[in-house]
Formats: structure tokens, C-alpha cells, sequence
């Protein structure tokens, strides 16, 4: 996994807990060491039940101030797919 991410796991599992997010997992570039210095962090995250899915954009924005970079946060249930066996397989728990 990607430095950035290594650096920064608990703080942003902290973050992520107190949006009522349960599970954290890296996909993309980080998690295959491909990335470059204009990569964005992808996040594939699992929601407590009666999280609100506004709580996504929170630690969206929470996740891209601590990391300096663009940040995408998903869920299985929000992935294409065509796409979501291919993330899932990928996909890398902090």
C-alpha cells in the first residue's frame, strides 16, 4: 500500500469511525503501487446501519484535507456492475 495511506491509517480510520463507516478498503493505483503524484485516493467503504449516505461526503472531504489529494469514496451497492467484482477482489482493508 501506498506511503500516504501507511502514514495517515489511523487518522483516517478515526475519521471514517465517526462518520459511521465500519470498514475502510484502498482500490485503484494506491493499493497497486501504479499511482503518480496526480493519482486521487480511492476508498470502497462499508456504512453502520442507519448511516446516512450524507456521511459519505463528509469523510470524502475529511479524507481529501488530510491526505492533500483528491479523494472518491464508494460503496459495494454504488459500484457499476460491470466494475464491482474487480474492486472488490482489489480492494485492500486499512
Amino acid at each position: 500500500m501506498h506511503a500516504l495511506i501507511e502514514t495517515h491509517r489511523d487518522a483516517l480510520l478515526a475519521l471514517a469511525r465517526r462518520r459511521g463507516v465500519t470498514g475502510v478498503r484502498v482500490f485503484g493505483s494506491m493499493s497497486r503501487g501504479d499511482d503518480s503524484e496526480s493519482s486521487d485516493v480511492d476508498l470502497l467503504v462499508t456504512l453502520a446501519p442507519g448511516t446516512s449516505a450524507l456521511a459519505l461526503g463528509g469523510l470524502l472531504l475529511d479524507a481529501q484535507e488530510l491526505l492533500g489529494r483528491r479523494v472518491d469514496v464508494v460503496t459495494e451497492a454504488s459500484l457499476h456492475p460491470a466494475l464491482r467484482q474487480r474492486v472488490v477482489a482489489s480492494a485492500v482493508p486499512l
